[in-house]
């Protein structure tokens, strides 16, 4: 029998319920979109629209795999960031609304109309420079990741928002061979999960994410002792440093920043709210 957009939304919704995935009705709706080469205009504005046998066939196997606890931005390839859509594989963290605090934050801390130079730090898909860039066409930024295969989803984000004049990547680890007094603002969502923490994650992260983005040693600070200092080296006087954290590591992180010589520091929350972006300055 031949379902319509509708009956096949509803499905696919009642299938991931039962598979206890967090956004059912989100989830079934975006990949719906996906097999039946439909909008969510389309779904609400014409439900009775009968979908093929072909779509219906591509729709079960997005199910299979969501059921399974597979990301949904795995199982298209791609996630909407800010104002930004990116590719995202199993090599890149998956974009996440609380890494927006990020940007939000620094595009509120930085002059819009002058030509500003980022460092985005563990880049991984490059969501953060990217966003930021898309929003500020006279920035320029540098994105760093230690892993190769992050940086060739990144690379492929840059091309596909055509940004390749104004976004540069580095393979290194965090500021490794960057000059000092060089930058702006540095960006980073460093890994921040103690290590003992992550197999009681739901699925989608303990098993499909990226490891070396989220294991944060055995407090979840290793990566913020690394980048405290090495954020304000190579800060301008006067720069700005965002740092996401876990929702528990505010005060750690500012102490760690504060100690290290930040000119002036606070943690932001995000729309939770929970405490998610430390935010300072080097000093002038």
């Amino acid at each position: 029998m031949s379902l319509t957009l509708v009956q096949a939304w509803t499905q696919a919704r009642k299938r991931l319920e039962a598979a206890g995935v967090d956004a059912p009705v989100i989830d079934a709706r975006l990949m719906l979109e996906a097999a039946a080469a439909a909008t969510r205009t389309d779904i609400l504005t014409d439900p009775h629209r009968v979908i093929s046998d072909e779509q219906a066939q591509a729709l079960d196997a997005f199910l299979v795999r969501r059921e399974a606890r597979e990301p949904v931005s795995h199982i298209l390839g791609k996630k909407g960031f800010w104002t930004v859509e990116l590719k995202v594989t199993r090599d890149v963290l998956t974009p996440r609304p609380d890494t927006e605090t990020v940007v939000d934050a620094l595009l509120k801390s930085l002059p819009a109309e002058e030509p500003m130079r980022i460092l985005d730090l563990g880049t991984g898909s490059g969501a953060i420079l990217l966003a930021l860039l898309a929003e500020r066409p006279n920035w320029t930024g540098v994105g760093v990741d230690i892993s190769p295969e992050a940086l060739e989803v990144a690379r492929e984000n840059v091309a596909l928002l055509g940004l390749q004049d104004r976004a540069t990547l580095v393979h290194a680890s965090w500021t490794e061979g960057q000059p000092s007094a060089a930058f702006d603002a540095v960006a980073a969502n460093p890994p921040y999960i103690p290590s003992g923490d992550i197999a009681g994650l739901e699925p989608e992260v303990s098993v499909h994410e990226p490891m070396l983005a989220l294991d944060g040693g055995p407090d979840g600070l290793d990566a913020y002792r690394i980048l405290a200092p090495e954020v304000l080296r190579v800060l301008r006087p006067g720069g700005v440093f965002a740092l996401e954290i876990g929702h528990d590591q505010g005060k750690a992180v500012e102490a760690l920043m504060q100690a290290a010589g930040a000119g002036f520091c606070r943690v932001i929350s995000d729309l939770g709210p929970r405490d998610r972006v430390v935010i300072g300055r080097a000093q002038t």
